[in-house]
């Protein structure tokens, strides 16, 4: 196998079996012919309006006809999506006449649960019926601080069916970063739980919630869920007490456009922003999503690890639109050790189990192999996201579990889905993303903004999404909305990620656009020299940066935390193979000027590096000021490079390194 041959072909079976191959026949059968999914993806990207309607048919969602489909009349960001319609989201997700499993659940100590579709509604029914007691309405909050468990599903859906607004965090975060989020929605309802499970322990987190109850002064009321089996700390009603007599749910209906929940951007680029979709966005978006770029169907068991925090949960919560069993995980995927991953995957009987790229790169690194760990497993799908998977790892993925389809997708919590993602019709290759999804217009722009091809650019939307936000909280003017997406290029949804896009149509991520590297006018994605890293097992984390120095120079450190520490001897040479390989496998240019040993480095509660933060620090910025500290798995590493700052170094124009290998050690 070359390197530009796929690593995985579907069969004839698997591609016309797939969801997508059965809408493509679907739309064939009113007239419309598609030579390949290119052909298929140009259309939904150019008909915007006779696609989205298409969804609605196909998958006969619970939408009212429109007045029209999209009003682009004013341009982006100020479209308006189904104007007229109304729906729910949370009727769509209960639908009836679903038998068999709707939600499983597994613990980090290995205890498996599972809920009936009718339990689901009839507990979705009671909550529901409680939030209208405590005089919850649409448009009122509900924020929840709790675990990835079932109850916290029956929550979301529950909220969703009164009309009201749902926010939610996980108990990983301290109070203050809790509130930080919360404290502006003026919520009237705190769900909380009274902990969590994480990495062999029970995590108590009583006197975390009744604090966050306390501080936040519209509540009316506190539910609380019972996970660890501890006490209540604090005043509230009991979700056992609420459920124990089932109701069946009543959906309030509400414009296409109203809002559904809040989703807080991860703060690798400042202060988290309370990003607002809408039920008819979201319902529309992560149908298509799951049937068609993750071939959800009806019985499918379907896990994405992710915590309440991370838009992925909201999507997992999302495959009941499409009938699939979803599943929760109360724990960590890589306790006692990354193989752990399989085994979760096996006792859940996943059909599809989605991942972070730095999840499946540990996993692989762990030495275990799937089937030795897991000879039970029947995963028929791998989903990676969260950073650009390395493609030794997609290659690893594919050697252990052949006929597994990896479908990697890189998007957002902007849009709460992807912009590019799995195609089950078409080859993977290793080192890409198989295409954009459907009805999403990407492109990626050069320097005069120009769409290229074959050449790195930022990445650009030039048509709108539904699941775009219908704002940000508190932006009444939408001043934020458009400096945060729409600044460069007006009318045009700038992401902020460097990629390109490959002549068959492949998508390859190569980081954020604001921490891609600029060395003699030559552009370097992160991901090149992480792909080279990743190999190497004396390297277990890195992260590097390119830092514009004040007399005009520019540094280019690589922060290492090697997989053993080695003493100062060892430590020059292993800078020396780590330059060696860089410039042997990427390039004379990908060369650091500087490989400094750390014990740690930052990352968010997602596995994402923290480039742009590191970089802003380096340049002399205030760690507590650039980014969230409550988003970070351990901000003492983020404070930590100070030290590193160039000015405090004595580096200046000429002097790149202190040594002539280029090595500096922390200690």
């Amino acid at each position: 196998m070359t390197a530009g041959d796929p690593i995985w072909t579907p069969s004839a079976e698997f591609a016309d079996g797939s969801r997508l191959a059965d809408y493509q026949r679907h739309l064939e059968r009113t007239g419309l012919q598609f030579e390949d999914y290119r052909a298929l993806w140009r259309w939904s990207t150019t008909e915007l309006s006779e696609f989205w309607e298409s969804i609605t048919d196909f998958f006969d969602l619970d939408v009212t006809p429109p007045e029209s489909v999209l009003d682009e009349s004013r341009g982006m960001p100020h479209v308006r999506w189904f104007a007229g319609s109304t729906t729910n989201f949370a009727a769509t997700a209960l639908a009836e006449g679903r038998e068999g499993t709707a939600v499983s659940s597994l613990t980090e100590d290995g205890v498996r649960s599972d809920m009936s579709w009718e339990e689901l509604r009839l507990a979705v029914g009671a909550v529901s019926h409680w939030l209208r007691e405590q005089g919850v309405g649409v448009g009122d909050r509900v924020v929840a601080y709790v675990p990835n468990v079932p109850e916290a599903v029956v929550c979301l859906l529950a909220t969703a069916s009164v009309g009201a607004v749902w926010a939610s965090c996980a108990q990983e975060y301290a109070v203050a970063g809790a509130l930080d989020r919360f404290g502006p929605l003026e919520p009237r309802v705190l769900i909380v739980a009274d902990g969590y499970r994480y990495g062999g322990r029970r995590h108590d987190r009583r006197t975390q919630s009744a604090e966050l109850a306390q501080c936040l002064g519209t509540l009316q009321q506190v539910l609380w869920l019972d996970n660890l089996g501890l006490e209540p700390a604090g005043a509230g009603a009991r979700y056992a007490d609420v459920v124990a007599v089932g109701r069946a749910p009543e959906f309030t209906r509400v414009p296409f456009e109203h809002p559904l929940w809040v989703l807080f951007s991860s703060g690798t680029t400042g202060r988290p922003k309370g990003i607002v979709q809408s039920h008819g966005g979201i319902l529309l978006e992560h149908t298509k999503f799951l049937a068609f770029h993750a071939d959800l169907r009806p019985g499918a068991v379907f896990l994405w690890l992710a915590t309440p925090s991370w838009m992925v949960w909201n999507l997992q919560v999302s495959g009941l639109l499409v009938g699939a069993t979803i599943a929760t995980f109360d724990g960590s995927p890589v306790w006692p050790d990354a193989s752990a991953l399989w085994g979760l995957a096996e006792a859940l009987d996943l059909d599809f189990l989605g991942a972070s790229a730095a999840g499946l790169t540990a996993a692989r690194r762990a030495g275990a192999r799937p089937l030795d760990v897991a000879p039970g497993l029947r995963l028929r799908a791998i989903g990676s996201t969260g950073s650009p998977l390395p493609p030794d790892t997609a290659r690893w993925v594919q050697s252990e579990l052949p006929s597994v389809w990896l479908a990697s997708a890189s998007g957002g919590t902007d849009i709460c889905s992807a912009f590019a993602g799995g195609i089950p019709t078409e080859p993977v290759h290793a080192d890409r993303i198989q295409g954009p999804t459907l009805g999403v217009a990407l492109e990626a722009w050069d320097d005069e903004g120009r769409p290229v091809v074959g050449r790195t650019g930022e990445m650009v939307v030039v048509r709108p999404l539904p699941s775009m936000p219908i704002g940000l909280w508190g932006d009444e003017d939408s001043s934020r909305y458009t400096a945060a997406y729409f600044d460069r290029y007006p009318g045009v949804w700038r992401h902020g990620d460097w990629i390109t896009v490959t002549e068959d149509g492949g998508v390859v991520v190569h980081g954020r656009s604001d921490a891609v590297m600029n060395r003699q006018g030559v552009r370097i994605g992160s991901s090149e020299i992480y792909a080279v890293l990743d190999r190497l097992d004396t390297v277990a984390d890195s992260l590097v940066v390119g830092v514009e120095l004040t007399d005009g120079d520019y540094w280019m450190p690589l922060f290492v935390v090697p997989a053993d520490q080695p003493d100062k001897h060892v430590a020059e040479s292993f800078a020396v193979a780590v330059k060696a390989a860089i410039r042997a496998e990427a390039s004379p240019r990908h060369v650091p000027d500087e490989v400094i040993l750390v014990e740690a480095l930052p990352h968010t509660r997602t596995g994402k590096r923290l480039e742009v933060p590191v970089k802003r620090v380096l340049q002399g910025a205030d760690p507590g000021a650039v980014t969230d500290a409550a988003s970070i798995d351990d901000p003492s590493a983020l404070a930590a490079f100070v030290r590193w700052r160039p000015a405090g170094r004595g580096l200046s124009a000429g002097r790149r390194s202190a040594t002539e290998d280029g090595l500096s050690r922390a200690r």
